[in-house]
């Protein structure tokens, strides 16, 4: 297969590549997409490379891919997916004739990639990388709440120190045991308190004055 005429056109063919094939993993477009960049790609490393390197700078290039993929369905924390990024930039701009040829290259890798994403403001992602983000807002009525609905009903009421609190404890409200605290205060046990805050299941609670010796 002959070379690609102009240097520029590295970028065009690799950008289109790396969007349609990065695409496919993040929109479900049926194997649409997939066609498409291997096709791109394909051509790219056909034109440089004989048959050996370009079955070798091919696998680089997807190994890059299923680094990605790995990374989003399992670990989650983009180590695997830099590592993906750096063989996919690395197979194309080694597979170059000429230092022009494979920054264009690259650039389009970037790029590309990059442009990948606005692919999930039109078609319906997968569901793999749900786990990146948090879709959903953390409001009550989904069911979401910072606090312990059954804490929250404790506020303003009185109870007493089953142990020291020093300045944490366990507490007894309604004949139910509590873990406690309080705001720097030591208190005995024994002594009757009152529960001043609630947040989440931390319990903030002070001596009833009444009680103060």
């Amino acid at each position: 297969m002959e070379s690609i005429s102009a240097d520029w056109l590295s970028f065009v063919i690799v950008g289109l590549g790396t969007l349609f094939l990065i695409g496919e993993l993040l929109v479900n477009m049926k194997g649409f997409f997939g066609l498409l960049g291997l096709g791109f790609i394909t051509v790219y490393f056909l034109s440089y490379l004989d048959p050996g390197m370009f079955f070798v700078m091919l696998a680089i290039y997807f190994l890059g891919l299923i680094l990605i993929v790995i990374d989003g369905k399992i670990l989650n924390d983009g180590s695997l997916a830099t590592i993906g990024a750096v063989c996919m930039i690395i197979s194309v701009g080694l597979s170059s004739p000429n230092w022009t040829a494979g920054l264009y290259a690259v650039i389009g890798v970037v790029i590309g990639g990059a442009s990948s994403l606005l692919f999930l403001k039109v078609f319906k992602r997968r569901n793999m990388w749900s786990k990146l983000t948090l879709m959903d807002q953390l409001t009550s009525d989904k069911g979401y709440n910072t606090m312990n609905n059954s804490y929250t009903t404790l506020i303003n009421k009185e109870g007493i120190t089953v142990t020291d609190m020093r300045p944490v404890g366990t507490i007894r409200i309604d004949e139910v045991d509590y873990s406690a605290i309080t705001n720097g205060q030591w208190i005995e046990h024994g002594t009757i308190i009152k529960v001043e805050h609630v947040d989440g299941t931390r319990i903030l609670v002070s001596k009833l004055k009444s009680d103060a010796k």
